[in-house]
């Protein structure tokens, strides 16, 4: 989820029976759905005045600090865990086209920017190639 769309959630967004969360209005103005989180009143994230949201300035202080406080030299965003959730969610075997309908992304190729296959996975693909059942024939 965008940190812009997440500060933009309300109560009424949630679907509690499929556990998911709808944002309305995301990038290019379209509508999807994510997982649940909390259950708060209204706004999923309040902003000091609760019948406003949370200003998104807020959360990236926020992810700001957390990277200060967890010692992380690394640069790390609000963005950074949207990249994250998508990168572990294919090492974890979610199709690609699964990753892409979560983000919101219309084209394939935007989703691919946002996962880095890890080494280990690499390792792990078996080439088809390699199930093959070649037998060598000299020739007569």
């Amino acid at each position: 989820m965008r940190a812009s769309e997440a500060v933009s959630l309300k109560v009424g967004d949630i679907d509690a029976g499929r556990m998911v969360i709808r944002v309305e209005h995301g990038k290019g103005g379209k509508d999807r759905y994510v997982w649940r989180l909390a259950r708060p009143e209204h706004w999923l994230f309040p902003g000091r005045d609760e019948s406003r949201p949370m200003d998104v300035q807020v959360l990236h202080s926020a992810c700001r600090s957390a990277r200060a406080a967890a010692g992380l030299a690394k640069r790390v965003t609000v963005h950074t865990l949207r990249h994250s959730f998508a990168t572990h969610l294919l090492g974890d075997g979610t199709d690609i086209r699964i990753i892409q309908v979560l983000l919101g992304h219309s084209n394939l190729s935007s989703t691919a920017r946002y996962t880095r296959v890890s080494n280990g996975l690499i390792r792990r693909t078996e080439s088809p190639l390699d199930r093959l059942k070649l037998e060598v024939v000299p020739p007569a």
